[in-house]
């Protein structure tokens, strides 16, 4: 079989999945990452014979692919932020809205702590710095780490921050540990179940993508995520879709410096409930992610 046989075969084996560009570009993925082709390297390949080995490993990766298994998960790892991640079944796979999130964090946090913020995001009546409030060491708390993508894209921008994560799952602690390793960036993890966890200090920069979305929405959730993307990662604990945020909006108050920053990614659904839980700081918006959907909640106490 010539390898321009097996891509033919990959996509019409997938063709009930995925679209052909769909199944063309995941077999492009996995050829980089068996063959070690980059895809004008693919394209120069195309009649050469293709080991039975290889063939086997590509049956494989189909098989796992028609049960709903995503891509990236049978890749083991993903990109975001120009940066690799290792993900597995105990972690999310990272979106392009949290990458999202993290633009607007790396933003904001840059002009404000350059005494430099830009005035079409923040209010002329709220220009104190974080530099001014904090002049040591930027302090950031991540919760709900995951695969560790928000604290580990932080740190690589903010190197001299200390930057602390808090997760229920020690599965997922374990993944976001090798991703740190993998980057050689220290974060502090913490192993808590946040909802009854008590924080012990201040910091200046509170930031997360908790689980938010309601146990009523469930029959709008893909297969493919409900089945093998962890449920607790995905699902509200309880009835209260907004449970997570009412307790981070308490913790603001209370463990947010003067001036600090706080940045969530919400349900596009309960956005302006959302956005009422943060009034007591001294700004809170609702931002609009690329699709013109309610994605995150910014404030500044």
């Amino acid at each position: 079989m010539t390898f321009s046989d097996l891509k033919k075969h990959f996509i019409q084996q997938l063709s009930e999945i995925y679209s052909e560009s769909e199944s063309g570009f995941i077999f492009q993925i996995f050829s980089e990452d068996i063959l070690n082709l980059n895809a004008v390297q693919q394209r120069q390949f195309s009649d050469q014979e293709v080991s039975e080995d290889i063939q086997i490993q590509f049956e494989n990766i189909i098989s796992e692919l028609k049960t709903g298994k995503p891509y990236l998960q049978i890749l083991g790892e993903a990109e975001f932020y120009g940066m690799k991640f290792f993900v597995d079944e105990n972690v999310l796979i990272p979106r392009p809205e949290t990458e999202e999130l993290l633009e607007i964090a790396i933003h904001r946090i840059q002009s404000l702590r350059q005494g430099q913020p830009d005035t079409k995001c923040i209010p002329p009546s709220i220009l104190t710095t974080l530099e001014r409030s904090n002049p040591q060491t930027l302090k950031i708390l991540d919760i709900g780490t995951g695969s560790g993508v928000i604290p580990l894209v932080l740190k690589k921008h903010f190197p001299d921050a200390e930057v602390s994560s808090v997760d229920f799952s020690e599965k997922a602690l374990e993944t976001a540990k090798r991703n740190a390793e993998f980057h050689d960036l220290k974060i502090k993890f913490i192993h808590a179940d946040y909802l009854k966890w008590e924080l012990d200090e201040n910091f200046d920069v509170i930031i997360s993508n908790p689980p938010y979305i309601g146990l009523d929405e469930d029959n709008e959730i893909a297969i493919s995520v409900k089945e093998f993307e962890p449920k607790m990662a995905l699902f509200a604990p309880t009835e209260d879709a907004l449970i997570f945020y009412r307790k981070i909006a308490d913790d603001c108050e209370k463990y947010l410096n003067k001036n600090g920053l706080v940045f969530l990614e919400i349900n596009q659904k309960l956005g302006q409930e959302t956005l009422d839980l943060y009034q007591n700081l001294a700004h809170s918006e609702l931002i609009q992610d690329l699709s013109g959907n309610d994605r995150f909640v910014f404030g500044i106490r």
